[in-house]
């Protein structure tokens, strides 16, 4: 059967669309979960609440950046359970 030009641009370009997906699905984007948003977003309202309540815990984070990641580990425990159903939102 003959086709006209047309159809036929239009037959090639779905082809060369098929093969676009087909190379897509190799270079998939690592996509995060819920779960661990909710957990980053909390982590960072702890430090915010941290700084915004003078805690002296973010004092001694700020003074001692070698221990840094120990007092933002502490505040994120202290404050976590809070800001969790807030980062839901």
């Amino acid at each position: 059967m003959k086709t006209d030009l047309l159809t036929d641009l239009i037959l090639d370009e779905q082809e060369s669309s098929d093969d676009l997906t087909e190379v897509e699905k190799f270079k998939s984007r690592h996509t995060e979960k819920r779960g661990t948003k909710i957990k980053r977003a909390a982590g960072q309202m702890a430090t915010y609440e941290g700084r915004r309540k003078n805690d002296v815990l973010y004092a001694k984070m700020i003074r001692y950046r070698d221990l840094y990641y120990k007092y933002r580990d502490l505040l994120k425990k202290k404050y976590r359970a809070k800001n969790v159903p807030a980062a839901r939102e």
